[in-house]
């Protein structure tokens, strides 16, 4: 976060701010809620791999079938390999929430959103300025927006910190501007 001096002898510069920009209250991501949508991302993006453990499974089923090699130690090795692997990241997600250099992710923030950036405020003094370039990809979901960074880094906007149905189209002209969020049909 860039941090405005508070220097007597320094001049004091406020955030820079456009008129037509989408503003929306204070707001800030609860860490249950950051584990779960951080989780369901997860998922999405890890879907093919669930190949790899199926495969195994129906290849012993075919073995064990036929005779040539039955066993039944290859399941109990791909649940737990499953169950390990998906612990661990579990672990990894909860393991952010308690990190110091990630607790700016978990502070009240609010937004000014424009077709140039994204304003991120602590207060009128305080803040940070995204590029939308940053935004990796964006989706909508049943209460709220989601602007994922990176595989454990997000912005969540649910709908009720936008002031009026308005700021809601305009952000979403904005984001399918930005080829972020797709035309409904």
């Amino acid at each position: 976060m860039a941090k405005v001096s508070v220097n007597k002898h320094q001049p004091v510069y406020q955030m820079p701010t456009n008129p037509a920009a989408v503003r929306t209250k204070k707001y800030a991501l609860p860490t249950k809620k950051y584990i779960t949508i951080a989780m369901r991302y997860f998922f999405k993006t890890q879907i093919k791999w669930v190949l790899l453990p199926v495969a195994l499974i129906l290849i012993n089923a075919v073995l064990g079938i036929t005779g040539v090699y039955p066993n039944y130690w290859v399941y109990i090795t791909v649940f737990v390999g499953v169950a390990l692997y998906i612990l661990f990241w579990v672990i990894q997600f909860t393991g952010i929430t308690q990190l110091a250099q990630y607790k700016p992710m978990f502070e009240k923030f609010s937004y000014e959103f424009d077709s140039r950036q994204i304003l991120m405020k602590i207060n009128q003094k305080e803040g940070s300025v995204m590029k939308w370039e940053q935004i990796l990809e964006a989706y909508k979901d049943k209460d709220a927006y989601v602007l994922v960074i990176s595989k454990g880094q997000f912005v969540h906007l649910p709908f009720t910190i936008f002031t009026s149905e308005h700021d809601i189209k305009v952000f979403e002209r904005i984001m399918k501007q930005k080829d972020l969020l797709k035309a409904e049909k």
